[in-house]
């Protein structure tokens, strides 16, 4: 995974992610800024630009599966994050924004964004890792739990009740477009869509297993 940017944001995800075990190489201009990084980080710093070429190289992007543009410019994420997206086809690729009245603009360009008055590590960690199991919201006895899953591409264009599972697993919103709905009923799932759902402890690996689809 490649992260430009090792502000406040960066680097707590860069860390959480190292801790968890994944290959992560981050980027910034500025060589004080890895000073934010957790002890615990084990990965790679890299001082430069995430639109040059030769600093995505020394990052790694070319084998990367991963990409969150998280600097404190709107311009310069949403440019490394196409460049991640269209240059190198990486999948996972996210961009931070100040303004959300860009966000629709940049979700037709195929780039999922988070705007800053809604975020959170975790949900840039959502949609890095599609199947992490983390969860928003738990109640104290930890048997229900609130959780956001990105829609996989085996699911587009489904109904998204097909994610319905008896008493264990409720679909219960959809962000799309950076709008919250709560009229899933009938709803037919899109790329892209980030899906609220209740689940029992059980429901959560229930979830995990739909999610994956079918082994080929």
């Amino acid at each position: 995974m490649v992260i430009v940017g090792c502000g406040r944001v960066g680097s707590d995800l860069a860390t959480q992610l190292s801790e968890a075990g994944h290959s992560v190489s981050i980027i910034d201009q500025k060589r004080d800024a890895f000073r934010r990084l957790g002890p615990s980080f084990s990965g790679t710093t890299v001082v430069g630009s995430g639109f040059d070429r030769d600093t995505l190289r020394d990052a790694g992007l070319a084998q990367a599966d991963a990409f969150a543009a998280v600097t404190s410019g709107d311009n310069t994420n949403i440019l490394c994050a196409r460049i991640a997206r269209e240059k190198y086809s990486i999948s996972n690729v996210v961009a931070r924004i100040y303004d959300p009245r860009r966000a629709s603009i940049y979700q037709k360009l195929g780039i999922p964004t988070v705007a800053t008055v809604a975020w959170t590590t975790q949900q840039v960690k959502r949609w890095l890792i599609p199947g992490d199991n983390s969860w928003v919201w738990t109640d104290t006895n930890n048997t229900i739990f609130l959780v956001q899953r990105v829609l996989p591409d085996h699911l587009a264009g489904k109904h998204l009740h097909v994610l319905n599972n008896g008493h264990d697993v409720r679909v219960v919103g959809v962000t799309r477009a950076g709008k919250g709905r709560l009229d899933v009923a009938e709803l037919i799932g899109q790329e892209d869509d980030l899906v609220a759902l209740m689940v029992t402890d059980h429901g959560l690996k229930e979830l995990e297993l739909m999610l994956q689809g079918p082994r080929s």
